[in-house]
């Protein structure tokens, strides 16, 4: 299929959280009419040129054949780890004036307590008919710059320093508690009858280039050898933790761990969109401000690339991934085909007018073009490939809205997924 260069945005891109090394934004392109012609691969079309004309042979052959070019060429594999998970409780108790319940534990990947864990914290309505389904997501900083409460345990593991902080320790601080409470609409979330589950990525993998020596893949067999090149990074290892923090959710009293959604924003919406590629008992993606190597195209070549992305983050991708450095249009796939991979089940899309960064335009494009995998199941993806109108979320099978504003994650943007939640999870 054949692209065409469609003029857009002229607002100007928030970028956080870039290495100091980093090189100035205006050196990319932020100007349709520089956006290269380009051909998508077909989702399809299989690897022996056959063209897929039933959910079935989609399910059986070409999902497969999508899957694994994925994990050879973009993410990685996942870890390959057998646990021995448990659930410790800490906490367990009434709060938001007895609206809510806020769950504190530690969910334990062996039978040492000193190894790997992930603290989780969770959200449920006090009064609920039955288990609820949940929004499953991962946080930044830890659990503590979710909720305030000084009873909620901060982090032992890295924590990134916040540039916001006047500190200079990669350690968890009490001042940060609540910094980040605006990202999770708890009273919203919980109020709409929904749990909402987070716990901080760092707990799996810290966010930093060192070799893979920390998190979980000092658990990885293959950890101390030569990483192979088709071997996950840090985006594998995070969707990886949270398919293991869905186990525990199966098995939890107030939650119905057959209807839960997986959300994350920016590098976090990336993992989730894998997450859900990877593990489809996720009954429903979110992709918040995914960006490159998230929603967006990357052959668009607008805002983020490949390169910049591998650059500044050698550690999120394969290895094999670095080979696309300005040659995306090399890459067997496109990320079209990663939204593809959640079908029949609903996506969501979520983009932001200021955050040129993310190539919102881009998003839009990749979930357009994932309709006709829907469309084998009987759904309905977008209708059009024209540009959305701001503030107005389009709701089919799949999901997508376009707000005012930056780079971020914002109560608004909650209300749409839980209006697409009730369509697709109640």
């Amino acid at each position: 299929m054949q692209i065409n260069s469609v003029f857009g945005f002229s607002v100007c891109v928030l970028v956080v959280w870039l290495p100091s090394s980093a090189v100035s934004e205006d050196q990319f392109n932020y100007d349709e009419s520089l956006v290269p012609r380009y051909e998508l691969p077909d989702p399809l079309t299989t690897n022996d040129g056959l063209s897929v004309n039933s959910a079935e042979v989609w399910r059986s052959v070409r999902r497969q054949e999508i899957l694994r070019l994925f994990e050879q060429h973009v993410f990685g594999r996942l870890p390959r780890i057998n646990v021995r998970l448990r659930v410790r409780t800490h906490e367990r108790r009434e709060i938001m004036d007895h609206s809510a319940i806020r769950e504190q534990q530690t969910v334990y990947l062996t039978d040492d307590d000193t190894g790997p864990s992930i603290d989780v914290l969770i959200y449920t309505p006090t009064k609920s008919a039955g288990p609820i389904p949940a929004f499953l997501g991962l946080n930044f900083s830890g659990n503590h710059t979710v909720d305030a409460d000084p009873a909620v345990r901060l982090p032992k593991s890295w924590v990134r320093r916040n540039p916001r902080m006047k500190t200079i320790s990669n350690h968890a601080s009490e001042l940060s508690r609540g910094l980040q409470a605006g990202r999770w609409d708890v009273g919203q979330i919980v109020s709409r009858g929904y749990g909402l589950v987070t716990a901080y990525y760092g707990d799996i993998d810290p966010d930093f280039d060192d070799g893979f020596q920390n998190g979980i893949h000092q658990l990885d067999p293959e950890n101390g050898t030569a990483r192979a090149d088709d071997a996950g990074g840090s985006i594998s290892a995070w969707a990886w933790g949270l398919s293991r923090i869905l186990d525990t959710l199966e098995t939890h009293s107030q939650i119905d761990g057959q209807r839960v959604a997986v959300f994350g924003h920016s590098r976090l919406g990336k993992t989730s969109l894998w997450a859900g590629a990877t593990d489809e008992r996720f009954r429903l993606v979110i992709s918040n401000n995914s960006g490159c190597g998230g929603a967006a195209l990357s052959r668009r070549r607008y805002g983020e690339t490949v390169k910049r992305i591998n650059t500044a983050f050698p550690h999120w991708f394969c290895r094999k991934h670095w080979e696309y450095n300005d040659k995306e249009t090399s890459l067997p796939i496109d990320h079209h085909q990663l939204l593809a991979l959640m079908a029949p089940r609903p996506v969501y899309v979520a983009s932001a007018q200021d955050d040129r960064w993310a190539d919102p335009y881009g998003e839009m494009l990749s979930l357009y073009h994932a309709g006709p995998v829907y469309a084998l199941f009987g759904k309905s993806g977008l209708r059009s490939s024209g540009q959305v109108e701001i503030g107005k979320p389009v709701l089919t099978d799949v999901g997508y809205h376009e707000r005012a504003g930056k780079h971020d994650v914002t109560p608004y943007d909650w209300t749409q997924y839980l209006n697409f939640a009730d369509r697709h999870l109640k």
